[in-house]
């Protein structure tokens, strides 16, 4: 793969939940997490790769771009999403997974508002230009115990962690994205954890809380997978108080549930 290409799984456009504005969300194909309760099974393989999905008949999952064909893209509705305060989203997957295809898209896209949607694990250095590259970085905490966090994803937290060091350094805004996973982490050890974290840089920070998705199973046939994990049930009646955000509250972070 030469450093102006990389593969991609989606462009979705018009979305108004990765970031500020209306934007254009690019979804990296990789990642080297396997979270169990993983909604986007089709961008776990870096690989393009054949998916049967219901109604749609046998495609190809998977499309290698060259970095100036993506910007072309994505630009298209640049003047649209500029003048809605939006921009463009590097999701995933997990972008980290590509780096010298994520450098070269975030630096043809600098006319445009640059968000980077990001688990936190890869290689340090390039996590630290890739945020330099940026306005935001949405940052995923899903599991503050180094055990647990291996448990639930195949992977200790030891990386993320340091990247999380990284960007509380750095200066840039950001926003922690907590997928709240019933079993796994609405608890108060974890949103104490995470908290603690946070306070030095509550200035910048705000930390989105978002509810479990109980479709997250839905594409596994697609790639004959099994979704096996099954959560425990979670109080949706009581939404106020489904999780313990009293512990942002008295710490001063800003939060909202999606």
């Amino acid at each position: 793969m030469s450093l102006n290409k990389g593969t991609i799984f989606d462009i979705k456009e018009m979305t108004v939940h990765d970031g500020p504005g209306v934007r254009v969300t690019v979804f990296f194909k990789g990642c080297p997490l396997r979270c169990l309760w993983c909604h986007n099974p089709e961008g776990l393989s870096i690989a393009p790769q054949q998916i049967k999905e219901k109604g749609r008949g046998t495609r190809v999952c998977g499309q290698i771009m060259d970095a100036y064909e993506l910007a072309a893209k994505v630009n298209k509705n640049a003047d649209m999403l500029n003048h809605l305060g939006g921009g463009v989203t590097i999701s995933g997957g997990e972008p980290l997974m590509q780096p010298e295809f994520l450098l070269n898209v975030l630096d043809v896209l600098s006319n445009l508002h640059r968000v980077l949607q990001t688990s936190g694990y890869g290689d340090d250095e390039v996590f630290k230009q890739a945020i330099e590259r940026v306005e935001l970085v949405h940052f995923d905490i899903k599991q503050m115990s180094p055990e647990k966090h291996r448990e639930f994803t195949g992977v200790d937290n030891a990386i993320i962690l340091r990247n999380l060091e990284h960007l509380k350094k750095s200066g840039r805004p950001f926003v922690v994205r907590m997928p709240m996973i019933p079993g796994v982490n609405i608890d108060e050890s974890h949103f104490s954890a995470v908290a603690e974290q946070l306070i030095p840089v509550r200035d910048r920070v705000s930390i989105e809380i978002l509810p479990y998705n109980p479709f997250a199973g839905a594409k596994y046939p697609w790639l004959d997978m099994n979704y096996s994990f099954i959560p425990e049930q979670e109080n949706y009646e009581n939404s106020e108080h489904r999780y313990p955000t009293d512990i942002f509250k008295q710490a001063g972070l800003r939060f909202h549930v999606l």
